[in-house]
């Protein structure tokens, strides 16, 4: 965003919400200010010293297994001096069993073949075909891929590198986890000065946010014969052929054999002809990008369709059913009229909560009294900013593996209130991406699209009668006023259901609600219930801090 659209957006935000509504961009400004630095003393607080070198090498030494790593380098025509700091980063690895199975795509630059055979000659562990005809990226990854002999496979571009303790990690999470088909790690970026920014700290698996952007990206891992079964890499796929891939593999698996390490172990190089430095470098790869996700809807029988949203990401559009479920909205206090007037979802029920008692009971028997398939706890202080906010967490909810649906809800000022809910800290539940302004996209984008948190509030929840009722409803014995929209949530991840944030569905508030306090026994049941779940949040990386704002670097 220019200087000029940074000013304009400002006023914008002023015009509308007064003075309040310029705060969260005052505060994203020094939000990212403070980011850069932080990120630079996590770098150094990372680096790997002799002692600790030492000490990892000594740790391998006792692994009940130290299997063979392969690592896949597709090259061509790259610049030398990218080509071996990428060698180079391997040859440099803690781990030692690995091999560097190298496919030179039929290079035309002269100083490649000498390059590679040079590196061969240094390192036994290092070998390579070199193909007669160039076939692009994914004809050249099967070839490096033929040469493999590891247990587990890695993929390299030619000019990135990985962490010195890259190999090291990926062993490492093998011997605590044999089960893994599919490991992957977090990543940031490096210039040609060998500087590093912009890091991208991932959740655990997320199905529903691996539909909206490449969340295996780099580093990724397979089990190499489970890359053979599914025939590799797919050709007509390339600038996407890596996203492909890993829609393929976890059609093969359960998200159980899926491990996500949460450390920086890849450095992605920022050169113009990269899409890490330049996003208009490969504009096919986009394009690419929804056709592999669409392929795998194809096959996974999902019916829905795949759009272009911001930065060039992803956007899945699930079916409605025909004829549509009838919805219930059981809201909560306020005004009925903006949900009756400001939603073109036909086959719609309203009942309004009671006001006595505990909120938890009242929510639960204003769903005894309704007669819709699909549920819909709203609190009647918001107000839907688009008529198609009901169909658009509908069609979600009606997804069978979906539990619970939360919508994007702002603050009065305009800035977002929620995206979903972070688990742990003194806090127990913190507001994902609160005071961030609107059109902010948030930590990896994942306040402006689709994906998925532990908890989203009952606010804005949609659920299908079923999977309510499955769950017994919100547990009104434990909980009173707060928490009980967490344990549902959790509990529908315990039989196996999603729970999704959508972006696509926005509520503002009209006015600020008086906040329940929070008892005390409803934070000690809390914590013995959902004591795993609160230390980790699967969807909060721990790099973070479990205090304060959501997503500020831990330092």
């Amino acid at each position: 965003m220019t200087l000029i659209q940074k000013f304009t957006t400002l006023g914008t935000a002023i015009r509308f919400h007064g003075i309040s509504g310029a705060m969260p961009h005052i505060s994203t400004f020094w939000r990212k200010f403070g980011d850069r630095r932080d990120y630079q003393k996590l770098i150094k607080q990372d680096e790997i010293s002799t002692k600790l070198r030492e000490e990892l090498r000594s740790k391998v030494g006792k692994f009940d297994s130290r299997p063979l790593i392969s690592i896949i380098l597709p090259v061509y025509n790259v610049d030398e001096t990218w080509l071996r700091k990428c060698i180079d980063s391997v040859i440099a690895q803690v781990y030692p069993n690995w091999e560097l199975c190298i496919a030179d795509d039929a290079s035309t630059r002269p100083y490649i073949r000498p390059m590679i055979e040079e590196y061969i000659g240094k390192d036994q562990r290092i070998k390579a075909v070199f193909r007669p005809r160039n076939g692009h990226i994914s004809a050249a990854s099967n070839s490096a891929l033929e040469l493999a002999a590891g247990d587990f496979t890695v993929l390299l571009d030619h000019d990135d590198e990985l962490s010195e303790d890259a190999l090291y990690w990926v062993a490492s999470e093998l011997n605590e986890h044999p089960e893994a088909e599919m490991i992957y790690s977090d990543e940031d970026l490096i210039d040609e000065k060998g500087r590093r920014s912009d890091p991208k700290f991932k959740p655990d698996f997320s199905r529903d946010l691996l539909y909206s952007l490449n969340l295996v990206t780099h580093l990724s891992s397979y089990r190499t014969d489970l890359l053979r079964k599914i025939g590799g890499f797919r050709i007509g796929l390339e600038g996407s052929q890596d996203y492909d891939l890993a829609l393929r593999v976890i059609e093969q698996i359960p998200e159980t054999a899926i491990r996500h390490i949460p450390r920086i172990l890849y450095h992605w190089r920022t050169i113009p002809t990269s899409v890490a430095g330049n996003t208009g470098a490969k504009p096919y790869a986009f394009a690419k990008a929804r056709e592999a996700i669409g392929s795998h809807f194809d096959r996974t029988g999902i019916e829905a369709t795949v759009e272009a949203v911001i930065g060039d990401l992803n956007r899945a559009q699930y079916q409605l059913p025909d004829p549509l479920p009838r919805v219930s909205l059981v809201i909560d206090a306020g005004n009925a009229d903006p949900f009756g007037s400001r939603t073109d979802y036909p086959d719609l029920e309203m009942i309004a909560v009671d006001t006595a008692g505990k909120l938890s009971t009242r929510l639960n028997s204003a769903a005894e009294l309704s007669t819709g398939q699909v549920l819909c706890f709203v609190d009647g202080t918001l107000n839907p900013l688009s008529p198609d906010w009901l169909r658009e967490m509908v069609s979600l909810a009606m997804q069978p593996k979906i539990g619970a649906v939360g919508a994007k809800l702002l603050s009065t000022n305009g800035g977002i209130d929620q995206t979903g809910l972070i688990l742990g800290g003194s806090d127990l539940v913190r507001k994902a991406h609160f005071g961030f302004p609107n059109d902010h996209n948030g930590n990896f984008f994942r306040a402006a699209l689709i994906g998925n948190y532990s908890a989203v509030s009952s606010r804005c929840l949609v659920i299908r009668r079923y999977a309510f009722e499955e769950m017994n409803g919100f547990d009104d014995k434990h909980f009173a006023g707060n928490f009980f929209d967490v344990d549902l949530c959790l509990r529908l991840w315990e039989h196996g259901y999603r729970v999704v944030y959508t972006p696509y569905a926005e509520l503002i508030e009209t006015y600020k609600r008086l906040q329940i306090p929070v008892n005390e026994a409803e934070r000690e049941y809390l914590q013995s219930r959902w004591e795993s779940q609160l230390k980790h949040d699967p969807f909060y990386n721990p790099h973070f801090t479990d205090e304060g704002e959501t997503f500020r670097y831990r330092v």
